[in-house]
């Protein structure tokens, strides 16, 4: 994925260690958008997105919204 197509490129987050566990996961996007200045309501919306749907679902959405280390 290009950076051009990652909502916040500049914001990275390392899912090493997270198990598959998708609370974490989601945790660990949501911490590293809020370190990186993004609003309580676009984190809201990452959020949403993330648990919209299954586990695959949320990893891409991860992938689209910070980059992956």
């Amino acid at each position: 994925m290009s950076d051009e197509e990652v909502k916040y490129p500049e914001i990275e987050v390392n899912l090493i260690g997270q198990d598959g566990n998708a609370f974490a996961v989601i945790g660990a996007v949501t911490k590293g958008l809020r370190d990186g200045g993004v609003s309580h309501e676009e984190r809201e919306v990452f959020k949403k997105e993330a648990m919209s749907a299954d586990y695959m679902n949320l990893l891409a959405t991860c992938a689209r919204w910070v980059t992956i280390v």
